[in-house]
C-alpha cells in the first residue's frame, strides 16, 4: 500500500514542502526587520511623515512599534494555541501580515499618516508575532531527528536573506520617484504572506498536536506521509506509540489545551526549567546587540562614522551580504559542532567584535571610527553563524510536548520584549552617549558565557524523547543538566521507552513487547543482543526498571 499524501506529495519531497512555507516565514520575518532601515531616513518618507525627519525618538518608535504587535501576536498563541492548531495559526498570521501591509502602503496627506502607518506596523506584527510563536514548533514536530537542527537553522538563517531583501530592495528604491521609496519595498511583504497562507490549506497539520487532541486516525496519516510510511506500518506504529508515551508522561494526552501554570512545574519533567532556558536564549540573543546593527546599520554608518546616507545605504547592503552569507555556517556546523559551541562561540564573536567598535570611535576622528565597520561586519557575521538561528531552534526542541506551544510563545514574547527595547532605545543611546552604546552590548556579551556555559544542555542528534530523558535523568540523578545530556547514549526508538521507564517517566506497565525485550536481555547480562536490537550499547551499569519515581 503507497503511503498518503498531501498535494499528492509523501516523505521527503512533503517533508521539504513543510520546510519551505516555514522558511518564507522566517524569510518575511527578516524582510520587516531589514525593510524599515532604509526607510526611516529617506526624505521621501519623513515628507509624509514629518514627525520621523531628523527626530531619533520617532523613528524609534515607528520602527520599534512592530515589536509590540509581536509581542501581541506571540501572546495571542500563548493564549490559543494548543487550541488553534499549528496549520490553522499560520494561516491566520499569513492573512493579519497581507492586512498590514495594506494599512502601512496608503496613508495619504492631509489625513493622519503616521497614526495609520503606526496601526499598519503593529497589524503586521500581529500577524508576524503568530508565525514566529508557532513555525518552529511545527517544524520540530514534523521533522525527523537527523534533520531537525539543519531544517529549523535553515528556517532561522533565512531571515538573513530576508533581511538581505529588503536593504536592497531599500537601496534600489531608493532612486525611485517618492512613492516608490517606501511604498514598494513595504508592498513587497505581501508576496512571502501569500506564500505562507495558501499552502498551509493543503499542508497537514503537526501529528504531535494531532495526537495531544486524541485525533489518532489522522495523526497515522500524517505520520505516514511525512515519513514515506504506509499507515498501519510498523514503522508508523512505533513512532505514534512513542508520541503518545511521550504526550503520557508530561500529562497532555487528550489534554486539549494545556493550562498556563503548567509552565511552572518541576520534578521529573522540569517544566518551569526548560521555558528559562528557551526565553533566556532569545532575551540573550536581543540583549546582545543584533538589532542595533540590522536595523539601524545605516544610520550607525551616517551619524557614528560619518558617511552619507547614499553610501550607508548602500554599505548596508553589502553588511547584509556578509550577514546571509555567514548565515549559511549553521547549516554544516548545527549537528557536528553541537548547540552549545555554536551559542559560546557566537558569544566570543559578538564581545570582541563590539570592543573593536568602541575602541575605534572613541577617539573621534573620521578615519579611525571608520575602523568600527570593521567590528560592524564581524558582529553581523558572528551573528549569523551563531545566535541568529539557534533561539529558533533550542526552545523548540527543548520543551516536553505538552507545554511546547506555551513554552515557545513565551521565549518569542521575550523576544519581542526585548526587541522593541533594544530597537527603541538604541537611536537614542547613539545620540546621547555614542561609542558607550557598544561598551554596553560588548558587557552583556560577555555575561552570558558562565550562564551558556553552566546552564545549557547539548541537545544536538537527539530526538524530542530523548530530551525528555535528559531533564528526568538530570533530577532524579541529582547531577546538572548539562552533565545528564553529556552521559546519556543516543538513544534508538526501542532503548527510549526503557529509559523513560528507569527515570519515571511512564510507568512499567506501559511498556511495549519491545522494551520488555530490551529490559530482559539487559537482565541476562546479554550485551551482544542489546547490541543487535538497538545498535547502540546502554549504560554499562545495570538497567534497573521501576516503577513510577516518588521523587518529584
Amino acid at each position: 500500500m503507497a503511503p498518503p499524501t498531501y498535494m499528492g506529495l509523501s516523505g521527503r519531497p512533503l517533508s521539504m514542502a513543510v520546510s519551505s512555507v516555514a522558511t518564507t516565514g522566517f524569510l518575511l520575518f527578516g524582510y520587516d526587520q531589514g525593510v524599515m532601515s532604509g526607510i526611516i531616513t529617506a526624505p521621501a518618507f519623513n515628507n509624509v511623515f514629518e514627525a520621523t525627519r531628523d527626530n531619533s525618538t520617532m523613528q524609534g518608535t515607528v520602527t520599534a512599534i512592530y515589536e509590540i504587535g509581536c509581542l501581541m501576536g506571540a501572546m495571542f498563541i500563548l493564549a490559543v494555541g494548543d487550541l488553534l492548531g499549528r496549520r490553522k495559526a499560520m494561516i491566520l498570521g499569513g492573512i493579519i501580515m497581507m492586512a498590514g501591509v495594506i494599512i502601512q502602503v496608503t496613508p495619504q496627506l492631509g489625513s493622519t499618516p503616521l497614526a495609520q502607518f503606526i496601526v499598519g506596523r503593529v497589524v503586521m506584527g500581529v500577524g508576524n508575532g503568530i508565525n514566529t510563536s508557532t513555525i518552529p514548533t511545527y517544524q520540530a514536530e514534523c521533522s525527523k531527528t537527523s534533520n531537525r537542527g539543519l531544517l529549523i537553522c535553515i528556517e532561522g538563517s533565512t531571515i538573513a536573506f530576508g533581511t538581505l531583501i529588503a536593504y536592497w530592495i531599500d537601496y534600489g528604491a531608493s532612486y525611485g520617484s517618492p512613492d516608490l521609496v517606501w511604498r514598494f519595498p513595504i508592498a513587497f511583504q505581501l508576496i512571502f504572506a501569500l506564500l505562507i497562507s495558501i499552502p498551509m490549506f493543503f499542508l497537514p497539520e503537526s501529528p504531535r498536536w494531532l495526537l495531544s487532541h486524541e485525533r489518532t486516525a489522522e495523526a497515522d496519516k500524517v505520520i505516514a506521509a511525512l515519513r514515506g510510511y504506509e499507515i498501519e506500518g510498523p514503522e508508523t506504529l512505533l513512532e505514534r506509540k512513542l508520541i503518545v508515551e511521550s504526550l503520557h508522561a508530561s500529562g497532555g494526552y487528550g489534554q486539549k489545551s494545556t493550562p498556563v501554570k503548567a509552565l511552572f512545574t518541576g520534578g521529573k519533567t522540569q517544566h518551569f526549567r526548560r521555558m528559562l532556558l528557551g526565553s533566556s536564549s532569545q532575551l540573550m540573543q536581543q540583549i546582545g546587540g543584533c538589532n542595533a546593527v540590522i536595523y539601524y546599520f545605516p544610520i550607525l554608518f551616517e551619524k557614528s562614522i560619518g558617511e552619507s546616507h547614499s553610501m550607508s545605504l548602500l554599505l548596508g547592503g553589502i553588511n547584509m551580504i556578509v550577514y546571509s552569507i555567514f548565515a549559511t555556517v549553521s547549516w554544516f556546523a548545527i549537528e557536528r559542532v553541537g548547540r552549545r559551541r555554536l551559542f559560546l562561540y557566537g558569544t566570543v564573536g559578538q564581545m570582541l567584535s563590539m570592543v573593536i567598535v568602541f575602541a575605534c570611535l572613541i577617539p573621534g576622528d573620521k578615519m579611525t571610527a571608520r575602523g568600527a565597520a570593521v567590528g560592524l561586519f564581524t558582529y553581523i557575521a558572528f551573528f549569523g553563524a551563531t545566535w541568529l538561528p539557534l533561539p529558533w531552534l533550542y526552545p523548540a526542541e527543548l520543551s516536553p510536548i505538552k507545554t511546547r506551544a506555551k513554552a515557545n510563545a513565551v521565549s518569542t514574547c521575550t523576544n519581542w520584549l526585548f526587541n522593541f527595547l533594544v530597537v527603541m532605545v538604541t537611536p537614542i543611546m547613539i545620540s546621547n552617549i555614542s561609542w558607550g552604546t557598544y561598551v554596553f552590548f560588548a558587557a552583556v556579551n560577555a555575561l552570558f558565557i558562565p550562564i551558556i556555559y553552566f546552564f545549557y544542555p547539548e541537545t544536538a542528534r537527539r530526538s524530542l524523547e530523548e530530551i525528555d530523558i535528559i531533564f528526568a535523568k538530570g533530577y532524579v540523578e541529582k547531577i546538572s543538566y548539562v552533565k545528564a545530556a553529556e552521559d546519556l547514549p543516543h538513544l534508538q526508538p526501542e532503548e527510549i521507552e526503557t529509559y523513560a521507564i528507569r527515570y519515571g517517566l511512564i510507568d512499567s506497565t506501559t511498556q511495549t513487547a519491545a522494551g520488555r525485550r530490551l529490559r530482559d536481555q539487559e537482565e541476562k547480562g546479554s550485551s551482544e543482543q542489546i547490541a543487535n536490537s538497538s545498535n547502540d550499547a546502554l549504560d554499562k551499569e545495570r538497567l534497573g526498571v521501576p516503577g513510577r519515581s516518588h521523587h518529584e
